[in-house]
């Protein structure tokens, strides 16, 4: 759903509101906040959180999601059984295969302008892509609501994980997190934090009373709401 203004935390009836592309805005925005509280001496090379990646693999990887979906939704026919077909190639064994990358001789302020960069084309192809279109996805084919969701969701647990390999604090909004859970995790608990329950539903974190996943994914075809 291609929606504009600010998104309401709850509907008429108390359901969290539609994830619009100022939420992805607004995600990547408090992302790029976050990150540039790094050290000016801070190892981007660390891994990040529980992953295989490094602080700076993993914040190309964001950026190259966020391009990504918008990519998806770009052709007038998008695809539906198949990714637009750019060429995804790790650096290294073992690292991100992407479209995007960061030139290294521009820092952290670069690494971060990118994500800034691809952010911003992703809130731009969910404002403008009409309700109806869908686009292909791994986890089935999805609208411009679902493809910002999933931008939000990358978003906010990426960030968690490059904010652990480089010491940062990072605790992002209920109403943000409740929005993407909703859309995305219609098997998640409605009566725990937000932020946590993001957590548990990407295998990130423990819920009192649930196993932590060992898998998961998320559900993106529209009205699973």
């Amino acid at each position: 759903m291609a929606t504009h203004g600010p998104a309401p935390f709850t509907d008429d009836e108390g359901r969290p509101g539609p994830v619009t592309a100022d939420d992805v805005r607004s995600a990547v925005r408090l992302a790029v906040g976050a990150l540039r509280e790094a050290d000016a001496a801070a190892d981007w090379d660390a891994g990040a959180g529980s992953l295989e990646w490094t602080c700076w693999e993993t914040v190309e990887h964001l950026a190259d999601d966020l391009f990504a979906y918008a990519a998806q939704l770009g052709p007038e026919r998008p695809p539906l059984d198949a990714e637009v077909p750019f060429l995804w190639e790790p650096r290294r064994p073992g690292g991100p295969a992407n479209v995007t990358y960061a030139d290294r001789r521009a820092g952290a302020a670069g690494l971060l302008q990118v994500l800034e960069a691809c952010g911003a084309m992703l809130a731009a192809m969910v404002r403008v892509t009409p309700p109806g279109v869908r686009a292909h996805h791994v986890f089935g084919a999805s609208d411009a609501e679902g493809f910002a969701a999933m931008g939000v969701v990358e978003t906010l647990v990426h960030t968690h994980d490059v904010a652990q390999g480089l010491g940062l604090p990072w605790d992002p909004p209920a109403g943000l997190c409740r929005r993407v859970l909703a859309r995305l995790f219609p098997g998640a608990p409605a009566g725990t934090p937000a932020w946590p329950t993001l957590l548990w539903a990407t295998g990130r974190g423990d819920l009192p009373g649930r196993d932590r996943p060992t898998s998961w994914r998320w559900y993106g075809a529209p009205g699973g709401r």
